[in-house]
Parts: C-alpha cells; structure tokens; sequence
C-alpha cells in the first residue's frame, strides 16, 4: 500500500497555512486536497480496524510526488499521534512552534472573530480553563484549548515517544515568516525534495492588524503557567520561549 510520506502535526496558529501554501506551490510535493485533512483526529471513525481509503483520496496518486498534509491539530488531540504511527511508523514529522502566548492570543482572536468564543482573553486563560473539565474526550477542547495548546515540551516528550527524532523536523514560525528559504531548504533537505526555487516572503491567514495585545498581567501570568513546560521544552530541543 502507497503511504502519506509526511505529515505537520502542528501546531495551530503557527505558520502551519503558510507552511502548506508554499509546499502547494512547489512542483515536488503532493499536499492534501485540503489543508487539514483531519483523518487521524476523527474519533467517529473504527480505529480498531481502519480504512484509510477516504484519507488516501485527497491526494493525487496519478505521478511519483512526496506527499504530506497539515493538520495543527495532531499533536494536540488525544490517540492522534499513535494512529499516525499505526498508519505509518516511518512518517516524516514536522511540527511547528511559535511563542506560545503570542500563539494563545492569536486562537483566543480567531475564535472571537468566528463568535465561537464571547469572554475576554483575561477570562479564558484563568476560569475558561474550566470549561474542559466538561469535555469529551476530557481535559481537551478543539476551540478553547488557548492555554493548553502551549504546553510544547509535554506534546513533544509524547512524540518522541512514537518518533524516532531523525524523523521529526521543528520549525518555527518566526523563521518562516522572516526568511523562509531557510526553513524550506531544511524541509526539502529532510524530506528528501530538490531544494526550493527562491521564494518570497508571504503571509497567509494572518487576520487583520491590530493595536490591542494581552496585558501585562495575562503575559504574566502565563510565562509562569508554562515555565515548566518551557524548561522540558528546552531540555528536548534548545528552544525556549
């Protein structure tokens, strides 16, 4: 059976649409008809014995290509990781990072612009943490998880432990917003592609400007929920936010 050769597991509000958007255009890749096939995260679907037949149709299968998609949600949500490896143990990983506030920030004002979310921001990090308590599966959330999404250190130590780290690429959103032939010559060198064409800086999904930015107290409050995270972060890759 012909598999998916790669996967960007996350994580969300960090590039991950840039990311597709430049490998759509590039001549050596395959992507996902979608961006976010959401295959693996599907609990509706029999895992005990699954098909992979909807999954496989969203790619092009007529001409030799490396195929991938990105779906930020993987690395979050729960069993997604192990499916993927069930599916196939030599997936090339690719995750990428971003401050975790700025990336809390930016969810809490993409959900608000979709009015799934209605409190302020302050709120949501402090007794909105509350409200997966109630969720099932529990302690997750697919739109309120702002805070708990940023825990990278925990996700990662989780991957590694399906992943062998020669197989797993992190990229981080900075560095594809401000140079992005860099990261690309990275992925394409990992994933096995010809190197990228020059490329130009772009930026998808980016949401309109704005003035207002998270107080002084939120940022406060949340460098401490994550300093441990961030120390466990470190210790895996050298990054640290």
């Amino acid at each position: 059976m012909r598999l998916i050769d790669f996967v960007v597991v996350g994580v969300q509000k960090a590039g991950t649409t840039a990311l597709y958007d430049y490998l759509s255009g590039d001549p050596a890749y395959g992507m996902a008809i979608e961006k976010e096939a959401h295959f693996f995260d599907n609990d509706a679907l029999n895992w005990e014995t699954p098909s992979y037949e909807s999954y496989h149709a969203q790619f092009d299968w007529s001409r030799p290509l490396i195929r991938g998609e990105a779906t930020p949600i993987y690395i979050y949500w729960p069993n997604c990781l192990e499916r993927i490896a069930a599916y196939n143990r030599a997936m090339k990983i690719v995750v990428m990072l971003r401050d975790p506030i700025e990336r809390a920030w930016s969810h809490w004002k993409m959900e608000t612009a979709r009015g799934v979310e209605t409190r302020d921001f302050s709120w949501c990090i402090r007794n909105g943490r509350k409200r997966l308590r109630d969720t099932d599966p529990w302690g997750v959330h697919r739109e309120f998880s702002y805070v708990e999404r940023g825990f990278y250190g925990e996700q990662l130590e989780r991957l590694f432990r399906f992943f062998p780290r020669d197989q797993v690429l992190i990229v981080e959103a900075n560095d594809l917003r401000r140079k992005p032939a860099d990261p690309l010559s990275r992925l394409s060198k990992f994933l096995g592609a010809p190197p990228p064409a020059a490329t130009d800086r772009r930026s998808v999904h980016t949401g309109p400007a704005s003035s207002v930015s998270p107080s002084e107290h939120d940022v406060a409050l949340m460098r401490e929920i994550y300093a441990e995270d961030n120390a466990r972060l470190r210790v895996l890759t050298g990054l640290s936010y």
